[in-house]
């Protein structure tokens, strides 16, 4: 990534979460952190980040975020229509809101769709309230969207067909 986008981007820490692992020797203490980044104009990402250290995992999550990011078609500051993400058992319902209704979500679908600029969504998470598991099922709902003129191009080929097969 060119350093010129660095500066544009925006961060946000979502979880941290301390884990321990049994050696033979005792316990290791170790953190992860779950980041997400966006310049706040329709590209986001989220990346998990494993250290020793707070401050290490942070840096890790931001750079494998950098590295995972993706576009979000969006319809003026929303989204053009519903979609449902989900990963493992977390699922999250994405659907698109009038102007002036505001960020309707939870802490971890909140903070992506404020990293990707997104003004006005209405949202529901059902399942699993894992943040790791909503931040990636959020995403998979983001990656569903298509432009909005493709869905109604996409329509419009398939009658074109059934015509032209009459």
């Amino acid at each position: 990534m060119p350093e010129s986008q660095d500066n544009l981007l925006l961060e946000k820490v979502i979880a941290i979460n301390r884990v321990t692992k049994t050696n033979k020797g005792g316990k290791t203490l170790s953190f992860n952190a779950l980041v997400t980044i966006g310049n706040g104009n329709g590209r986001v990402g989220i990346g998990l980040g494993k250290a020793l250290e707070v401050a290490d995992a942070i840096k890790k999550g931001i750079k494998y975020a950098g590295k995972n990011m993706i576009d979000i078609t969006r319809a003026n500051n929303t989204i053009p229509y519903e979609v449902k993400g989900i990963f493992g058992a977390s699922k999250v319902v994405l659907k698109p809101a009038s102007a002036g209704t505001g960020v309707i979500a939870g802490g971890v679908v909140r903070a992506i769709c404020e990293m990707a600029g997104i003004k006005d969504i209405l949202t529901k998470s059902l399942g699993s309230t894992n943040a790791i598991n909503l931040a990636k099922a959020t995403i998979d709902g983001f990656m569903q969207l298509k432009p909005a003129s493709e869905p109604e191009i996409a329509g419009q080929d398939q009658g074109d067909d059934k015509d032209a097969a009459e």
